[in-house]
């Protein structure tokens, strides 16, 4: 269940990071309400995964999860690069996501 919360926990971070794109510095006021509530759901989420998985495992798998989703939407939303040296980048991120979850208890 904790690998649950944290793969959430991650996809509320992507839609943080993306909505802090829709606030206009916070100007706006429904994204911006959007955004504090993915925030403090990813943070919600992520301790609670924490409470059984290793805090650097959670803290890197949540990191990626966020990291990879937001590039991606990135790329679908705001067309940023999507060259090949940026997907496999993204890719590797990913593998490392796996390892961490093959390599980890619980």
């Amino acid at each position: 269940m904790a690998w649950v919360l944290l793969v959430l926990a991650g996809l509320f971070e992507v839609g943080w990071a993306i909505g802090l794109k829709y606030t206009d510095g916070f100007t706006k006021l429904w994204p911006s309400l959007g955004t504090v509530a993915a925030m403090a759901l990813s943070f919600v989420l992520l301790s609670e995964a924490m409470k059984s998985l290793p805090v650097g495992t959670a803290y890197a798998v949540w990191v990626g999860v966020g990291a990879v989703g937001t590039a991606l939407l990135g790329i679908a939303l705001f067309d940023e690069p999507a060259n090949a040296g940026r997907l496999v980048s993204l890719g590797l991120i990913v593998l490392g996501i796996v390892g961490l979850k093959l390599a980890s208890p619980g």
